[in-house]
């Protein structure tokens, strides 16, 4: 995939999308025509990363499918503030599954599309970490080797926030949460655990598997709209920061996001046929701590005491994704 960079400018505007810049670079929630499928109305939190990550993921696909889409939604967040009874945000076709389902009913639905002889109409299956990583994991690895022609994005919060703040598979190391307290010789999430889905996807061999983020949305919709030109199964995992469960101020979120990326803690890249095949580098190497002192998740490693193994334990996962995926390459390191 080819992108432009190009930097924004103050101009006195927040519009979406930047209305000052060429059409074709703009984001799609600047233009007229956008879909709306995640409608305004919703009772997500203030600050939201996930109900930001999903009316961009959701409009991309949408505008990719010429508006034929079926959504297919995990239990969570997204489907809990997005359709409480007797309403919804929602604006597409759209199926709630059980939580750990939504990648077999998707399949369920691309089959069924197939038996009818459909192919003008795309399948998008959608749900958080918990139900990702955890509790859908099998039904994730089923329809990666069957290759079902879904496209399942993952909204990565990094905990079961909906249910309670509980740790999830994608819960970084030393993290706090309510079942990770920040207690004991290893306070907060023990390191060394969890998973890491999109490398686990890469492994299946499936045709697309890509990382997003909501400190880049153009970046975002152009994977989404990328992948939904393609068949077979193909994985998104966006990652949206959670200030409720994060302790991060609501107005800091992108800051959050962006942060995350700089660091190389979230890497970004997109991969074919289990190769990793471009990559996004980092314009501006940040280290570690900025991060973390943002978000009282990790409070406890800066306070009373400051745990310097700890925080050179996560600084160490970063350098490993720089170098990995050569985020520097084109950087300022």
């Amino acid at each position: 995939m080819t992108t432009q960079r190009f930097k924004f400018y103050q101009t006195g505007t927040y519009t979406a999308g930047n209305r000052l810049l060429d059409e074709g670079l703009r984001a799609g929630q600047s233009r007229t025509d956008r879909s709306n499928a995640l409608n305004s109305g919703h009772r997500a939190c203030q600050g939201c990363g996930e109900a930001l990550g999903a009316r961009y993921a959701v409009d991309a696909a949408m505008r990719a499918a010429r508006n034929r889409l079926i959504a297919v939604n995990a239990t969570g967040c997204l489907e809990v503030f997005s359709s409480p009874y007797p309403e919804s945000a929602w604006q597409v076709p759209w199926m709630h599954s059980v939580f750990g389902n939504a990648p077999a009913v998707a399949s369920g639905v691309a089959a069924a599309l197939r038996a009818k002889g459909r192919d003008d109409v795309k399948v998008l299956a959608q749900g958080g970490d918990g139900a990702t990583v955890d509790i859908g994991f099998g039904c994730l690895s089923g329809m990666f080797e069957r290759n079902d022609d879904v496209l399942y994005v993952c909204y990565d919060n990094e905990a079961y926030m909906n249910t309670g703040i509980q740790r999830s598979g994608a819960t970084p190391p030393f993290a706090r949460t309510n079942t990770t307290q920040a207690v004991g010789d290893v306070p907060g999430n023990a390191p060394g655990t969890g998973k890491n889905v999109p490398r686990i996807a890469m492994a299946h061999g499936i045709p697309y598997v890509a990382t997003a983020s909501i400190a880049d949305l153009h970046d975002l919709e152009a994977k989404i709209s990328t992948a939904m030109t393609m068949a077979g199964a193909r994985y998104v995992h966006i990652h949206v920061p959670c200030p409720l469960g994060w302790g991060s101020d609501p107005a800091h979120t992108i800051k959050v996001a962006r942060m995350a990326v700089q660091s190389g803690l979230f890497p970004l890249f997109e991969a074919r046929s289990g190769r990793v095949v471009n990559r996004t580098c980092i314009r501006r190497n940040v280290s570690v701590e900025p991060y973390l002192k943002l978000q009282t998740r990790f409070r406890h490693l800066f306070e009373p005491r400051r745990n310097d193994e700890a925080i050179a334990a996560i600084q160490h996962i970063a350098d490993e994704h720089i170098a990995l995926y050569g985020l520097l390459t084109e950087g300022d390191g």
